[in-house]
Protein backbone atom coordinates (compact mmCIF):
# COMPACT_ATOMS: atom_id res chain seq x y z
CA UNK A 1 0.00 0.00 0.00
CA UNK A 2 2.85 2.54 0.97
CA UNK A 3 4.85 1.50 -2.87
CA UNK A 4 1.07 2.53 -4.54
CA UNK A 5 0.94 5.90 -2.67
CA UNK A 6 4.63 6.68 -3.63
CA UNK A 7 3.96 5.62 -6.75
CA UNK A 8 0.80 8.04 -7.40
CA UNK A 9 2.77 10.78 -5.85
CA UNK A 10 5.41 9.98 -8.44
CA UNK A 11 2.82 10.61 -10.84
CA UNK A 12 1.00 13.10 -10.13
CA UNK A 13 4.48 15.12 -9.72
CA UNK A 14 5.65 14.01 -13.54
CA UNK A 15 2.31 15.09 -14.10
CA UNK A 16 2.81 18.66 -12.19
CA UNK A 17 5.82 19.53 -13.84
CA UNK A 18 4.35 18.68 -17.77
CA UNK A 19 1.61 21.21 -16.87
CA UNK A 20 3.85 23.61 -15.45
CA UNK A 21 6.25 23.49 -18.28
CA UNK A 22 3.57 24.09 -20.54
CA UNK A 23 2.91 27.77 -19.00
CA UNK A 24 5.93 28.72 -20.38
CA UNK A 25 4.68 28.68 -23.67
CA UNK A 26 5.32 31.56 -26.43
CA UNK A 27 2.37 34.12 -26.56
CA UNK A 28 1.36 34.58 -30.92
CA UNK A 29 2.30 38.09 -32.55
CA UNK A 30 -1.71 40.13 -31.76
CA UNK A 31 -2.58 41.24 -35.21
CA UNK A 32 -4.90 44.03 -36.62
CA UNK A 33 -6.30 44.43 -40.01
CA UNK A 34 -5.87 48.55 -40.07
CA UNK A 35 -6.27 48.87 -43.95
CA UNK A 36 -9.50 46.79 -43.95
CA UNK A 37 -10.63 49.17 -41.04
CA UNK A 38 -9.62 52.67 -42.14
CA UNK A 39 -11.08 51.06 -46.37
CA UNK A 40 -12.77 55.07 -47.31
CA UNK A 41 -16.48 55.31 -47.68
CA UNK A 42 -16.67 56.19 -51.27
CA UNK A 43 -14.03 55.42 -54.43
CA UNK A 44 -13.81 59.30 -55.26
CA UNK A 45 -14.65 61.73 -52.58
CA UNK A 46 -16.43 63.87 -55.34
CA UNK A 47 -19.11 61.40 -55.86
CA UNK A 48 -21.32 59.32 -53.30
CA UNK A 49 -21.39 55.66 -53.87
CA UNK A 50 -24.73 53.83 -53.53
CA UNK A 51 -24.70 50.80 -52.12
CA UNK A 52 -27.55 49.18 -53.97
CA UNK A 53 -25.54 49.77 -57.40
CA UNK A 54 -22.78 47.54 -57.96
CA UNK A 55 -22.13 45.96 -61.21
CA UNK A 56 -19.45 43.40 -59.67
CA UNK A 57 -22.60 41.76 -58.64
CA UNK A 58 -23.91 40.92 -61.94
CA UNK A 59 -23.49 37.79 -63.38
CA UNK A 60 -21.49 37.48 -66.50
CA UNK A 61 -23.90 35.75 -68.66
CA UNK A 62 -25.58 39.14 -68.24
CA UNK A 63 -22.99 41.79 -68.65
CA UNK A 64 -21.43 40.41 -71.71
CA UNK A 65 -24.19 40.36 -74.53
CA UNK A 66 -22.38 39.49 -77.60
CA UNK A 67 -23.55 36.00 -78.67
CA UNK A 68 -19.80 35.18 -80.15
CA UNK A 69 -18.09 36.53 -76.73
CA UNK A 70 -20.31 34.54 -74.92
CA UNK A 71 -19.44 31.09 -76.36
CA UNK A 72 -15.65 32.32 -76.51
CA UNK A 73 -16.00 32.14 -72.55
CA UNK A 74 -18.10 29.39 -72.15
CA UNK A 75 -15.53 27.32 -74.24
CA UNK A 76 -12.83 28.84 -71.89
CA UNK A 77 -14.59 27.68 -68.69
CA UNK A 78 -14.82 23.91 -69.91
CA UNK A 79 -11.40 23.98 -71.21
CA UNK A 80 -8.64 26.12 -69.64
CA UNK A 81 -5.67 24.39 -68.38
CA UNK A 82 -4.99 27.00 -65.74
CA UNK A 83 -8.48 26.91 -64.17
CA UNK A 84 -8.27 22.66 -64.18
CA UNK A 85 -5.11 23.35 -62.17
CA UNK A 86 -6.90 25.63 -59.88
CA UNK A 87 -9.26 23.00 -59.25
CA UNK A 88 -6.77 20.42 -58.41
CA UNK A 89 -5.72 22.57 -55.67
CA UNK A 90 -9.35 22.74 -54.11
CA UNK A 91 -9.01 18.76 -54.17
CA UNK A 92 -5.76 18.30 -52.97
CA UNK A 93 -7.12 21.16 -49.93
CA UNK A 94 -9.92 18.82 -49.22
CA UNK A 95 -7.77 16.07 -48.68
CA UNK A 96 -5.94 17.86 -46.21
CA UNK A 97 -9.04 18.83 -44.61
CA UNK A 98 -9.76 14.99 -44.59
CA UNK A 99 -6.23 14.20 -42.95
CA UNK A 100 -6.66 16.48 -40.36
CA UNK A 101 -10.10 15.07 -39.45
CA UNK A 102 -9.34 11.77 -39.04
CA UNK A 103 -6.56 12.64 -36.26
CA UNK A 104 -9.32 13.47 -34.33
CA UNK A 105 -10.72 9.56 -34.18
CA UNK A 106 -8.70 6.55 -32.88
CA UNK A 107 -6.78 4.96 -35.01
CA UNK A 108 -7.61 0.76 -35.46
CA UNK A 109 -5.61 -1.98 -36.73
CA UNK A 110 -5.34 -5.49 -37.09
CA UNK A 111 -2.48 -7.95 -37.32
CA UNK A 112 -0.87 -11.38 -36.99
CA UNK A 113 2.16 -12.33 -35.92
CA UNK A 114 4.53 -15.74 -35.26
CA UNK A 115 8.14 -15.98 -34.05
CA UNK A 116 10.28 -18.45 -31.46
CA UNK A 117 12.52 -16.80 -28.56
CA UNK A 118 15.09 -18.87 -26.53
CA UNK A 119 15.93 -17.22 -23.01
CA UNK A 120 19.39 -17.34 -21.39
CA UNK A 121 19.53 -19.98 -18.98
CA UNK A 122 21.53 -17.46 -16.65
CA UNK A 123 18.89 -14.35 -17.00
CA UNK A 124 15.92 -14.15 -14.80
CA UNK A 125 13.40 -15.24 -17.30
CA UNK A 126 15.59 -18.36 -18.54
CA UNK A 127 15.96 -19.68 -14.41
CA UNK A 128 12.47 -19.05 -14.32
CA UNK A 129 10.99 -21.10 -17.25
CA UNK A 130 13.80 -23.65 -16.68
CA UNK A 131 11.99 -23.95 -13.39
CA UNK A 132 8.25 -24.01 -14.66
CA UNK A 133 6.23 -26.66 -15.95
CA UNK A 134 3.71 -25.67 -19.07
CA UNK A 135 2.01 -28.72 -18.51
CA UNK A 136 1.68 -31.21 -15.66
CA UNK A 137 4.96 -33.09 -15.85
CA UNK A 138 6.75 -30.87 -18.69
CA UNK A 139 8.90 -28.08 -18.64
CA UNK A 140 8.90 -25.17 -20.71
CA UNK A 141 11.11 -26.00 -23.74
CA UNK A 142 14.18 -23.68 -24.40
CA UNK A 143 13.26 -22.47 -27.92
CA UNK A 144 9.21 -20.79 -27.16
CA UNK A 145 7.32 -20.42 -30.07
CA UNK A 146 4.72 -17.11 -30.16
CA UNK A 147 1.54 -16.79 -32.26
CA UNK A 148 -0.67 -13.88 -32.00
CA UNK A 149 -3.45 -11.79 -33.68
CA UNK A 150 -6.06 -9.15 -32.74
CA UNK A 151 -6.74 -5.49 -33.03
CA UNK A 152 -4.62 -2.65 -31.75
CA UNK A 153 -6.16 1.15 -31.49
CA UNK A 154 -4.17 4.21 -30.81
CA UNK A 155 -5.94 7.49 -29.54
CA UNK A 156 -4.32 10.83 -28.82
CA UNK A 157 -6.80 12.90 -26.98
CA UNK A 158 -7.22 16.30 -27.80
CA UNK A 159 -7.20 17.51 -24.47
CA UNK A 160 -6.24 21.47 -25.39
CA UNK A 161 -8.04 21.32 -28.96
CA UNK A 162 -4.91 21.16 -31.41
CA UNK A 163 -6.38 19.17 -33.36
CA UNK A 164 -9.59 21.03 -33.54
CA UNK A 165 -7.50 23.54 -34.42
CA UNK A 166 -5.54 22.02 -37.12
CA UNK A 167 -8.69 20.99 -38.49
CA UNK A 168 -9.95 24.54 -38.56
CA UNK A 169 -6.75 25.79 -40.46
CA UNK A 170 -7.52 22.97 -42.71
CA UNK A 171 -10.45 24.38 -43.45
CA UNK A 172 -9.55 27.62 -43.89
CA UNK A 173 -7.46 26.91 -46.23
CA UNK A 174 -9.44 24.62 -48.33
CA UNK A 175 -12.12 27.69 -48.37
CA UNK A 176 -9.12 29.93 -49.53
CA UNK A 177 -8.75 27.63 -52.24
CA UNK A 178 -12.47 27.72 -53.59
CA UNK A 179 -11.76 31.70 -53.46
CA UNK A 180 -8.52 31.13 -55.88
CA UNK A 181 -10.72 29.47 -58.33
CA UNK A 182 -13.08 31.81 -57.83
CA UNK A 183 -10.49 34.81 -58.80
CA UNK A 184 -8.75 32.23 -61.91
CA UNK A 185 -12.36 32.68 -63.66
CA UNK A 186 -12.75 35.99 -62.84
CA UNK A 187 -9.12 36.83 -64.65
CA UNK A 188 -10.39 34.46 -67.32
CA UNK A 189 -13.15 35.85 -68.31
CA UNK A 190 -11.76 39.32 -68.19
CA UNK A 191 -8.74 37.83 -70.62
CA UNK A 192 -10.56 36.33 -72.90
CA UNK A 193 -12.55 39.94 -73.30
CA UNK A 194 -9.85 41.72 -73.54
CA UNK A 195 -8.24 39.79 -76.31
CA UNK A 196 -11.62 39.03 -78.35
CA UNK A 197 -12.22 43.23 -78.42
CA UNK A 198 -8.31 43.40 -79.39
CA UNK A 199 -9.11 41.12 -82.22
CA UNK A 200 -12.25 43.38 -83.42
CA UNK A 201 -9.78 46.13 -82.95
CA UNK A 202 -7.42 44.54 -85.50
CA UNK A 203 -9.94 43.73 -87.49
CA UNK A 204 -11.53 47.12 -88.53
CA UNK A 205 -7.90 48.41 -88.71
CA UNK A 206 -6.97 45.90 -91.59
CA UNK A 207 -9.88 47.28 -93.00
CA UNK A 208 -8.73 50.84 -93.04
CA UNK A 209 -5.51 50.02 -94.10
CA UNK A 210 -6.64 48.49 -96.81
CA UNK A 211 -9.33 51.83 -97.81
CA UNK A 212 -5.52 53.64 -97.38
CA UNK A 213 -4.25 51.55 -99.77
CA UNK A 214 -6.74 51.73 -102.15
CA UNK A 215 -6.51 55.74 -101.65
CA UNK A 216 -2.84 55.19 -102.15
CA UNK A 217 -3.19 53.85 -105.48
CA UNK A 218 -5.46 56.10 -106.70
CA UNK A 219 -3.44 59.24 -105.70
CA UNK A 220 0.10 57.32 -107.41
CA UNK A 221 -2.19 57.15 -110.62
CA UNK A 222 -3.11 61.01 -110.23
CA UNK A 223 0.70 61.41 -109.82
CA UNK A 224 1.99 59.60 -112.81
CA UNK A 225 -0.91 61.35 -114.61
CA UNK A 226 0.09 64.85 -113.81
CA UNK A 227 3.64 63.85 -114.61
CA UNK A 228 3.07 63.05 -117.74
CA UNK A 229 0.90 66.56 -118.10
CA UNK A 230 4.44 68.52 -116.40
CA UNK A 231 1.96 69.03 -113.84
CA UNK A 232 4.14 67.30 -111.24
CA UNK A 233 7.55 65.60 -110.97
CA UNK A 234 9.29 62.38 -110.65
CA UNK A 235 9.40 62.60 -106.77
CA UNK A 236 6.05 63.09 -106.64
CA UNK A 237 5.67 59.55 -108.56
CA UNK A 238 8.15 58.05 -105.95
CA UNK A 239 6.92 59.42 -102.70
CA UNK A 240 3.42 57.98 -103.57
CA UNK A 241 5.40 54.73 -104.65
CA UNK A 242 6.97 54.58 -100.91
CA UNK A 243 3.65 55.49 -99.09
CA UNK A 244 1.76 52.53 -101.43
CA UNK A 245 4.52 49.89 -100.21
CA UNK A 246 4.64 51.44 -96.87
CA UNK A 247 1.41 50.56 -96.23
CA UNK A 248 0.94 47.26 -97.57
CA UNK A 249 3.53 46.50 -95.32
CA UNK A 250 1.34 47.63 -92.93
CA UNK A 251 -1.24 45.42 -93.67
CA UNK A 252 1.42 41.91 -93.69
CA UNK A 253 2.06 43.24 -90.29
CA UNK A 254 -1.39 43.64 -88.92
CA UNK A 255 -2.57 40.45 -90.56
CA UNK A 256 0.24 38.45 -88.11
CA UNK A 257 -1.33 40.05 -85.54
CA UNK A 258 -4.72 38.95 -86.18
CA UNK A 259 -3.19 35.76 -86.33
CA UNK A 260 -1.61 35.94 -82.89
CA UNK A 261 -4.23 37.45 -81.28
CA UNK A 262 -6.57 34.49 -82.71
CA UNK A 263 -4.51 32.01 -80.87
CA UNK A 264 -4.04 33.70 -77.85
CA UNK A 265 -7.49 33.30 -77.31
CA UNK A 266 -7.45 30.03 -78.55
CA UNK A 267 -4.94 28.99 -75.97
CA UNK A 268 -7.52 30.44 -73.13
CA UNK A 269 -9.65 28.27 -74.62
CA UNK A 270 -7.65 25.31 -74.27
CA UNK A 271 -7.70 24.25 -78.24
CA UNK A 272 -5.76 24.37 -80.89
CA UNK A 273 -5.36 27.25 -84.31
CA UNK A 274 -9.06 27.78 -85.74
CA UNK A 275 -10.93 30.85 -86.59
CA UNK A 276 -12.31 33.03 -84.18
CA UNK A 277 -15.97 33.57 -84.96
CA UNK A 278 -16.47 37.45 -84.60
CA UNK A 279 -19.00 40.45 -86.41
CA UNK A 280 -16.35 43.09 -87.24
CA UNK A 281 -18.87 45.59 -88.39
CA UNK A 282 -20.58 46.41 -85.36
CA UNK A 283 -17.37 46.68 -83.39
CA UNK A 284 -17.03 51.01 -83.93
CA UNK A 285 -20.90 51.27 -82.79
CA UNK A 286 -20.81 49.32 -79.71
CA UNK A 287 -21.76 50.98 -76.70
CA UNK A 288 -20.18 50.37 -73.54
CA UNK A 289 -21.83 49.04 -70.68
CA UNK A 290 -23.10 51.52 -67.97
CA UNK A 291 -20.47 50.24 -64.85
CA UNK A 292 -22.10 51.33 -61.11
CA UNK A 293 -19.00 50.88 -58.05
CA UNK A 294 -21.20 50.78 -55.32
CA UNK A 295 -19.33 51.37 -52.04
CA UNK A 296 -15.70 50.55 -51.56
CA UNK A 297 -16.54 48.17 -48.26
CA UNK A 298 -18.33 45.59 -50.81
CA UNK A 299 -14.99 44.74 -52.63
CA UNK A 300 -14.57 42.71 -48.99
CA UNK A 301 -17.55 40.65 -49.98
CA UNK A 302 -17.43 40.51 -53.72
CA UNK A 303 -13.81 39.83 -55.06
CA UNK A 304 -12.20 36.67 -54.46
CA UNK A 305 -8.36 37.75 -54.25
CA UNK A 306 -9.61 39.77 -51.12
CA UNK A 307 -11.75 36.78 -49.57
CA UNK A 308 -8.92 34.10 -50.64
CA UNK A 309 -6.18 36.56 -48.52
CA UNK A 310 -8.99 36.83 -45.53
CA UNK A 311 -9.11 32.93 -45.43
CA UNK A 312 -5.74 32.27 -45.96
CA UNK A 313 -4.94 34.94 -42.91
CA UNK A 314 -7.48 33.16 -40.95
CA UNK A 315 -5.56 29.56 -41.70
CA UNK A 316 -2.52 31.17 -40.66
CA UNK A 317 -3.51 32.39 -37.08
CA UNK A 318 -4.78 28.99 -36.16
CA UNK A 319 -1.88 27.31 -37.28
CA UNK A 320 0.08 29.66 -35.02
CA UNK A 321 -2.52 28.92 -32.23
CA UNK A 322 -1.91 24.83 -33.21
CA UNK A 323 1.91 25.52 -32.98
CA UNK A 324 1.73 27.10 -29.53
CA UNK A 325 -0.90 24.31 -28.00
CA UNK A 326 2.81 21.97 -29.02
CA UNK A 327 4.18 23.09 -25.96
CA UNK A 328 1.58 21.71 -24.21
CA UNK A 329 1.53 17.63 -23.17
CA UNK A 330 -0.06 15.53 -24.83
CA UNK A 331 -2.37 12.28 -23.93
CA UNK A 332 -2.09 9.11 -25.89
CA UNK A 333 -4.09 5.83 -25.06
CA UNK A 334 -3.49 2.68 -26.78
CA UNK A 335 -5.01 -0.81 -26.22
CA UNK A 336 -4.84 -4.45 -27.70
CA UNK A 337 -7.42 -7.31 -27.98
CA UNK A 338 -6.19 -10.10 -29.42
CA UNK A 339 -5.17 -14.37 -28.77
CA UNK A 340 -1.71 -15.18 -27.79
CA UNK A 341 -0.16 -18.79 -27.56
CA UNK A 342 3.09 -20.67 -27.80
CA UNK A 343 1.04 -23.24 -29.52
CA UNK A 344 -0.91 -22.49 -32.66
CA UNK A 345 -3.59 -25.00 -31.91
CA UNK A 346 -3.71 -23.11 -28.02
CA UNK A 347 -4.85 -19.92 -29.27
CA UNK A 348 -8.34 -21.47 -29.92
CA UNK A 349 -8.56 -22.14 -25.77
CA UNK A 350 -10.08 -19.36 -24.10
CA UNK A 351 -9.97 -17.50 -21.73
CA UNK A 352 -6.70 -18.44 -21.49
CA UNK A 353 -4.94 -17.48 -24.43
CA UNK A 354 -6.89 -14.06 -24.44
CA UNK A 355 -4.25 -11.18 -24.75
CA UNK A 356 -5.40 -7.18 -23.75
CA UNK A 357 -3.64 -4.19 -22.83
CA UNK A 358 -4.38 -0.51 -21.91
CA UNK A 359 -2.36 2.29 -22.01
CA UNK A 360 -2.46 6.06 -21.11
CA UNK A 361 0.27 8.36 -21.50
CA UNK A 362 0.94 11.68 -20.81
CA UNK A 363 4.48 13.37 -21.81
CA UNK A 364 4.99 16.72 -23.12
CA UNK A 365 8.61 18.39 -23.61
CA UNK A 366 10.89 19.46 -20.85
CA UNK A 367 14.26 20.75 -22.11
CA UNK A 368 15.34 21.10 -25.60
CA UNK A 369 12.11 22.59 -27.41
CA UNK A 370 14.22 24.21 -30.16
CA UNK A 371 12.37 22.30 -33.25
CA UNK A 372 9.06 23.29 -31.16
CA UNK A 373 10.12 26.85 -30.80
CA UNK A 374 11.12 27.16 -34.47
CA UNK A 375 7.87 26.05 -35.83
CA UNK A 376 5.69 28.21 -33.85
CA UNK A 377 8.31 30.91 -34.76
CA UNK A 378 7.82 29.93 -38.57
CA UNK A 379 3.82 30.01 -37.87
CA UNK A 380 3.90 33.58 -36.38
CA UNK A 381 5.74 35.13 -38.78
CA UNK A 382 3.64 33.47 -41.65
CA UNK A 383 0.35 34.71 -39.57
CA UNK A 384 2.10 38.07 -39.86
CA UNK A 385 2.93 37.83 -43.79
CA UNK A 386 -0.60 36.99 -44.45
CA UNK A 387 -1.78 39.74 -42.84
CA UNK A 388 0.40 42.51 -45.18
CA UNK A 389 -0.90 40.09 -48.42
CA UNK A 390 -4.31 40.91 -46.81
CA UNK A 391 -3.83 44.56 -46.39
CA UNK A 392 -1.74 44.71 -49.74
CA UNK A 393 -5.10 43.00 -51.70
CA UNK A 394 -7.15 45.31 -50.59
CA UNK A 395 -5.77 48.15 -51.04
CA UNK A 396 -4.81 47.28 -54.35
CA UNK A 397 -8.18 46.28 -54.96
CA UNK A 398 -9.72 50.11 -54.02
CA UNK A 399 -6.75 51.66 -55.89
CA UNK A 400 -7.75 49.56 -59.29
CA UNK A 401 -11.24 50.71 -58.84
CA UNK A 402 -10.21 54.44 -58.46
CA UNK A 403 -7.82 53.97 -60.76
CA UNK A 404 -10.45 52.86 -63.75
CA UNK A 405 -13.12 54.81 -63.36
CA UNK A 406 -11.14 57.88 -63.68
CA UNK A 407 -9.84 55.88 -67.10
CA UNK A 408 -13.73 55.36 -68.32
CA UNK A 409 -14.21 59.14 -68.09
CA UNK A 410 -11.01 60.33 -69.55
CA UNK A 411 -10.85 57.25 -72.28
CA UNK A 412 -14.91 58.38 -73.25
CA UNK A 413 -13.74 61.98 -73.87
CA UNK A 414 -10.34 60.98 -75.83
CA UNK A 415 -13.00 59.18 -77.99
CA UNK A 416 -15.59 61.96 -78.62
CA UNK A 417 -12.32 64.28 -79.25
CA UNK A 418 -10.67 61.29 -81.60
CA UNK A 419 -14.17 60.92 -83.62
CA UNK A 420 -14.40 64.91 -84.03
CA UNK A 421 -10.28 64.64 -85.47
CA UNK A 422 -11.15 61.72 -87.83
CA UNK A 423 -14.32 63.34 -89.34
CA UNK A 424 -12.54 66.83 -89.65
CA UNK A 425 -9.24 65.02 -91.54
CA UNK A 426 -11.48 63.12 -93.40
CA UNK A 427 -12.94 66.00 -95.23
CA UNK A 428 -9.51 67.48 -95.59
CA UNK A 429 -8.28 64.21 -97.68
CA UNK A 430 -11.23 64.97 -100.28
CA UNK A 431 -10.15 68.82 -100.09
CA UNK A 432 -6.62 67.85 -100.55
CA UNK A 433 -7.36 65.40 -103.84
CA UNK A 434 -9.34 68.48 -105.29
CA UNK A 435 -6.48 70.79 -104.90
CA UNK A 436 -4.31 68.48 -105.92
CA UNK A 437 -5.99 67.51 -109.55
CA UNK A 438 -6.04 70.99 -110.07
CA UNK A 439 -2.34 71.74 -109.18
CA UNK A 440 -3.34 73.76 -106.46
CA UNK A 441 -1.71 71.71 -104.04
CA UNK A 442 1.67 69.90 -103.79
CA UNK A 443 2.13 66.32 -103.26
CA UNK A 444 3.29 66.40 -99.77
CA UNK A 445 0.21 68.62 -98.38
CA UNK A 446 -1.78 65.45 -99.93
CA UNK A 447 0.78 62.98 -98.82
CA UNK A 448 0.38 64.60 -95.16
CA UNK A 449 -2.92 64.41 -94.94
CA UNK A 450 -3.77 61.05 -95.61
CA UNK A 451 -1.00 59.92 -93.04
CA UNK A 452 -2.71 62.36 -90.34
CA UNK A 453 -6.39 60.70 -91.55
CA UNK A 454 -5.10 57.14 -91.20
CA UNK A 455 -3.29 58.15 -87.68
CA UNK A 456 -6.62 59.28 -86.32
CA UNK A 457 -8.67 56.23 -87.85
CA UNK A 458 -6.59 53.70 -86.21
CA UNK A 459 -5.61 55.84 -82.97
CA UNK A 460 -9.68 55.79 -82.81
CA UNK A 461 -10.07 52.26 -83.61
CA UNK A 462 -7.52 51.98 -80.66
CA UNK A 463 -9.50 54.49 -78.07
CA UNK A 464 -13.04 52.12 -78.95
CA UNK A 465 -11.02 48.89 -77.70
CA UNK A 466 -9.69 50.79 -74.65
CA UNK A 467 -13.01 51.84 -73.73
CA UNK A 468 -14.43 48.61 -74.09
CA UNK A 469 -11.65 46.98 -72.17
CA UNK A 470 -11.53 49.17 -69.86
CA UNK A 471 -15.30 48.54 -68.90
CA UNK A 472 -14.32 44.88 -68.78
CA UNK A 473 -11.69 45.62 -66.42
CA UNK A 474 -13.74 47.52 -63.95
CA UNK A 475 -16.34 44.59 -63.68
CA UNK A 476 -13.51 42.63 -62.72
CA UNK A 477 -11.75 44.60 -60.48
CA UNK A 478 -15.60 44.85 -58.61
CA UNK A 479 -15.50 41.32 -58.19
CA UNK A 480 -17.62 40.46 -61.37
CA UNK A 481 -16.90 37.54 -63.75
CA UNK A 482 -17.14 34.84 -61.31
CA UNK A 483 -20.54 33.98 -60.20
Amino acid sequence: MTNMKIYNKYIAAIALSLVLASCKAPMATVVKDEVKENIPQNFNQEEQGDANNDTGTTPWRQFFTDPNLVALIETALKNNQELMITLQEIEIAKSGVLAKKGRLTPTVSAGIGAGVKKAGRYTSEGAGDASTEIEPGKEVPDILGNFEGGLMANWEVDIWKKLRTEKESAVAHYLSTVEGKNFVLSNLIEEVADNYYELLALDNQLDIIQQYIKLQQKALEISKIQKEAAAATELAVKKFEAELAKSKATEYTIRQEITEKENEINALCGRYPQTIIRTKEDFMTTIPQTVYTGIPSQLLANRPDIKQAELELKSSKLDVEAARKEFYPSLEISATLGLEAFKPSYLVKMPESIASSLVGELAGPLINKSAIKANFQTADARQIQALYEYDKTILNAYLDVANLMSKVKNIDQYYKLKSEETKALEQSIDIANQLFRNSRADYLEVLLNQRDALDAKMELVEAKQKQLSTVVDIYKSLGGGWK
